[in-house]
């Protein structure tokens, strides 16, 4: 139902700022997800890898099109797909990838320390080589991308063995501590550091990165999130690099939402991701 939500909201004419040519490729086709029980770890793998190829597949032909893919979700486990294909586009065109992993988790679990076996809760350590073979390897090399190029913005809902892997890991993290202590705009100007005109910059967007209170239409509600402005300001200063590459728009819950008041603040942040703003501002 969220992609629904999405395009009721909007989403089109939010995107379509783009001076290349946005279209709208219509809704992906894959298994669905019968409730079972978490095998070796994980709970539904054959079809989380079905969906994952799929979306690899889908993202691939609008990057050889030198198209901004925008994958509207679902769960988080979606960007396994994605990202996979932005490697592996990356990969071949000689370009440098930076990940920004807007959440309020860090989606760093494995089946050794999932509390759920859920996938959504993995797509981060899959990605970076940690995971079933049917997922770590969708972008033709393993890892698809190290650890050295996420940064994950926004966290404040940690599992406790995730919270020791990323020590271990050293991924870069910028969790809500961080963000109340130093602001947002410091926030993003460190995540955003060492991007440059060889850099495709790709937004994994989390809806539950965003505070409850302003968006309650979410499946896993975690308080104290970024608030209306600061949320604003994260995607108005990845605009205003001029990088944007492609982005993932995941986890929106209509059901959980109200008078879809979360999917109309999306399209509105998506916009400022897209380059809306209030005044004309010279790129630095």
């Amino acid at each position: 139902m969220g992609p629904a939500a999405l395009r009721v909201a909007g989403i089109a004419s939010a995107v379509s700022r783009d001076d290349r040519g946005m279209r709208d490729c219509g809704d992906l086709a894959g298994p669905d997800n019968p409730w079972a029980t978490s095998v070796d770890g994980h709970r539904h793998l054959p079809q989380v890898a079905a969906w994952a190829r799929t979306v690899a597949a889908a993202v691939g032909q609008e990057l050889d099109a030198d198209r901004i893919p925008v994958l509207l979700g679902g769960d988080h486990s979606l960007s396994i797909g994605s990202i996979s294909a932005l490697a592996k586009h990356c990969r071949t065109s000689g370009r440098k990838l930076r990940v920004l992993w807007l959440d309020a988790h860090a989606d760093f679990n494995t089946s050794a320390i999932t509390p759920s076996g859920n996938l959504h809760g993995m797509p981060v350590a899959c990605l970076c080589g940690y995971g079933p073979p049917e997922l770590t390897g969708l972008s033709g090399s393993t890892p698809a991308v190290h650890p050295e190029q996420f940064r994950l913005v926004g966290m404040r809902s940690i599992d406790a063995g995730e919270k020791r892997f990323l020590g271990e890991t050293r991924l870069e993290v910028f969790d809500m501590r961080c963000i109340d202590e130093i602001g947002m705009r410091q926030t993003m100007t460190q995540a955003l550091a060492g991007v440059d005109d060889d850099t495709h910059l790709h937004v994994s967007f989390d809806v539950d990165f965003l505070d409850p209170d302003i968006a309650p239409g979410v499946s896993t509600t975690a308080r104290g999130g970024p608030t209306y402005r600061e949320a604003h300001l994260c995607m108005e200063m990845i605009a205003d690099t001029g990088l944007l590459g492609s982005i993932d728009i995941v986890e929106l819950n209509p059901a959980r939402d109200t008078r879809n008041q979360t999917a109309e603040l999306v399209v509105d942040l998506v916009e400022s991701l897209f380059g809306k703003s209030t005044l004309l501002r010279p790129r630095e």
